[in-house]
């Protein structure tokens, strides 16, 4: 039933294909960036993310931190124990202080699946992600940005960045970059300036990325696929096929719900939110 109403969402026929791990390159730089996004409009509430760019000679990977920590710690014999264990120190903690973005933060959970390979085939992005218990794997379009560079000018992380604008995929895009790292990439599928991205949000800060951190390294591989995993059967699709189901999800949230557990969730609340890529329509 739940593998059903998943593959539903998808207008083209999708192909499963097996991915082993493997090494693409090796990372010379990583980069943290702080990830908060509005999840309701309305109420004007926001959830957060950490995500690692890791980037090499030729590839980079953008992936979430606290993700793969999870699945670091569920990759152990006891992981499962440990994780109950945590959780249930967060909590204690929780009911003491009720501090819910503490409690929130204090445990290991999946946030972000999504994971993005740059010039992976070469001019070109991979992106694969998880959804309705399936991991997915699309190709991308890199640097898809048309930037223009304004005159503004700022700080960074004690960079000096300048400004450049443009729109992508449905929303007005502003990022702040430094040519004192000229590398061409950035957080998100975001890239194609003479300089790292250290900031960028969208117009209305719905979406919003801030480099909170850098680090040289010295050949640490990025590999390809779930790190704590040997081999993982992904669902070859497309972005705009992908990002309906994602749209569909939260649109029907409990039925999706429902449809996973055979439970019924009543009628759904409605949603006071889009995607990032708001062009699927």
């Amino acid at each position: 039933m739940k593998r059903l109403f998943f593959i539903l969402f998808f207008i083209i026929a999708a192909v499963n294909t097996l991915y082993s791990q493997e090494k693409l390159d090796s990372t010379y730089l990583m980069c943290q960036y702080k990830y908060t996004y509005m999840n309701d409009t309305l109420q004007q509430t926001r959830r957060d993310d950490l995500f690692i760019l890791e980037i090499g000679p030729k590839i980079s990977k953008f992936y979430s931190y606290y993700t793969f920590q999870y699945d670091s710690l569920m990759s152990t014999p006891d992981g499962e124990q440990k994780k109950r264990e945590i959780f249930n120190q967060s909590l204690s903690d929780f009911h003491k202080h009720r501090d819910r973005r503490k409690f929130l933060n204090g445990f290991s959970r999946k946030r972000s699946a999504t994971c993005i390979y740059k010039n992976y085939p070469e001019n070109g992005m991979t992106v694969t992600d998880f959804l309705g218990g399936d991991y997915v794997v699309y190709e991308d379009v890199l640097n898809d940005q048309d930037w223009q560079i304004t005159d503004s000018i700022k700080t960074v992380l004690d960079y000096n960045c300048q400004q450049a604008v443009c729109r992508f995929r449905g929303r007005e895009w502003i990022a702040w970059f430094t040519t004192d790292i000229p590398v061409v990439n950035g957080p998100w599928k975001l890239g194609g300036l003479p300089g790292l991205i250290l900031e960028a949000y969208d117009q209305g800060n719905q979406y919003y990325f801030n480099i909170i951190g850098l680090e040289r390294k010295n050949n640490k591989p990025i590999l390809f696929g779930e790190s704590f995993f040997k081999k993982i059967k992904y669902i070859k699709t497309n972005r705009k096929d992908f990002l309906k189901a994602c749209k569909r999800k939260i649109d029907n949230a409990s039925g999706f719900l429902g449809a996973e557990t055979g439970v019924s969730f009543g009628n759904n609340d409605p949603v006071y939110y889009d995607l990032i890529e708001r062009d699927y329509r």
